[in-house]
């Protein structure tokens, strides 16, 4: 019984590490999407990054440029978004299994998380902690790098272990082809050449 719920502990956290990398691949991406289209509507590049910022340094922090104050909002989106990718895989983990679901019942699970959390925070929370970002921020933009956030992290079974992966038992042989015949045998079984 031990053995049973140490296994599922640690198909659990690997779930919530695999979710945490994807959640910062996701993050990346989504945070590339929002400086590119806020270069198209003529702000900064790094404008998202300042008015998230803009929760420690306030308005100081509003630059369409890099400086010193959006290091901290660039820091607080990875944490933020990586965490809910682990939180994602790791819900996803007990209440289902991740690899058996189909890929697009995944990916539209994971936009929905990625779209929840953006109307959580923006619509709501931000509203009262950090004003700036919910006034300011480009929704269009901001949907659509939510989007794509919760694509990436519906890719998170794919950073799960290869044994959380499958439930078959590892080969304990590797099999190698044999050239000519069609056949295969085991790797320590094939005749080797003569000089």
């Amino acid at each position: 019984m031990d053995a049973a719920a140490s296994t599922r502990t640690m198909r659990a956290w690997d779930a919530f590490l695999a979710g945490l990398q994807a959640g910062l691949i996701g993050v990346l991406w989504m945070l590339a999407w929002l400086g590119i289209s806020s270069m198209l509507e003529r702000r900064g590049f790094w404008m998202a990054e300042n008015l998230l910022a803009s929760a420690f340094y306030g308005s100081a922090a509003l630059r369409g440029g890099f400086s010193g104050s959006t290091l901290s909002g660039l820091a607080l989106y990875i944490l933020m978004y990586s965490v809910l990718g682990a939180l994602f895989a790791w819900a996803l983990h007990l209440y289902a299994k991740p690899t058996g679901l189909p890929r697009l019942t995944l990916i539209l699970a994971a936009v929905a998380c990625g779209l929840g959390w953006y109307w959580l925070t923006f619509q709501m929370l931000w509203k009262n902690w950090i004003p700036l970002a919910a006034i300011l921020h480009s929704r269009s933009g901001t949907v659509l790098g939510h989007v794509l956030y919760g694509t990436l992290i519906a890719r998170f079974p794919a950073y799960l272990p290869r044994a959380a992966h499958c439930d078959e038992p590892a080969a304990t042989h590797d099999v190698l082809n044999l050239p000519g015949t069609g056949m295969a045998a085991p790797a320590g079984d094939v005749p080797q050449e003569e000089p």
